[in-house]
């Protein structure tokens, strides 16, 4: 919906404040979305992972869109402590997005040493939250299995390939393909482009039969050039799977899809 990274400035159809994420989740919810992944920013509009102001984004998006999946983020640039990264998945979410190794990005190293995934690996077994765990190199697959194998993670995981970031694969067919094939058996999977790849990689996923993510965390353009809105690329991405005969899936739909303990639902700490 957000991310660390655009501004109003970029892109004036960004949600910022907790209202206006709640209000374009149900847009976008209303246009076929079922997942939301969660970003918060403090009053001055920069990133934080402040437990408060996630529970306000939280709260208002269950108003808003009661039956969506949220997906709280642990991302590092909001902040480098390691309780403060966990601090979201205590919340109780569903979902949380879980980076299994470091890369380089524009401008910084996106550090996720073994010792600190191993202890988010121990939070998410901890508190029973599903983990998303993003993959910006192959390598990090294998740093999840990793973990799977020390009792960490439970089968089946599902893994979001991010591709097309600066410093990291390119967003081509070949690398969805290769990582595709690297997972094991009876996981799900999402593709994730960055800019200019997000729309074709998610015309790929659909076709393969995976899962696609979009918004504006990634990309802050339509495929014309205009300027996107989290909206206008569901509708986008509601709209090839229609045309190739892949279904939407419902909330419900996607809680089975990915294996989510039915009765987490609205396990979610808002008070």
């Amino acid at each position: 919906m957000t991310g660390n990274v655009p501004t109003r400035e970029m892109n004036p159809n960004l949600p910022v404040t907790s209202d206006e994420i709640a209000a374009d989740v149900k847009r976008c919810a209303d246009a076929g979305a079922s997942v939301f992944h969660i970003h918060a920013r403090d009053p001055q509009q920069k990133p934080t992972l402040n437990p408060k102001v996630f529970q306000e984004i939280v709260q208002k998006i269950k108003a808003a869109a009661p039956d969506v999946i949220i997906q709280l983020s642990t991302g590092g640039r909001a902040g480098k402590d390691w309780e403060d990264r966990a601090a979201p998945i205590r919340l109780l979410p569903e979902m949380g997005s879980f980076t299994t190794g470091s890369n380089n990005l524009p401008g910084m190293i996106y550090e996720n040493s073994p010792q600190f995934i191993e202890f988010l690996a121990g939070v998410f077994h901890q508190t029973g939250v599903k983990p998303e765990i993003e993959v910006f190199e192959a390598g990090m697959i294998n740093n999840a299995l990793f973990l799977q194998k020390k009792g960490l993670l439970t089968p089946p995981l599902h893994f979001n390939f991010v591709l097309g970031a600066p410093g990291a694969m390119p967003g081509t067919a070949r690398n969805l393909v290769f990582l595709t094939d690297s997972i094991p058996p009876g996981s799900t999977w999402t593709a994730t482009g960055i800019g200019k790849a997000e729309i074709p990689l998610a015309a790929m996923s659909i076709a393969m039969g995976g899962h696609v993510r979009v918004g504006m965390e990634d990309n802050l353009f339509l495929p014309d050039g205009s300027p996107a809105s989290n909206a206008k690329l569901t509708e986008t991405v509601v709209a090839i799977a229609n045309k190739i005969g892949r279904q939407i899936a419902s909330p419900d739909e996607a809680r089975a899809l990915l294996s989510l303990n039915p009765q987490h639902r609205d396990r979610v700490k808002t008070a």
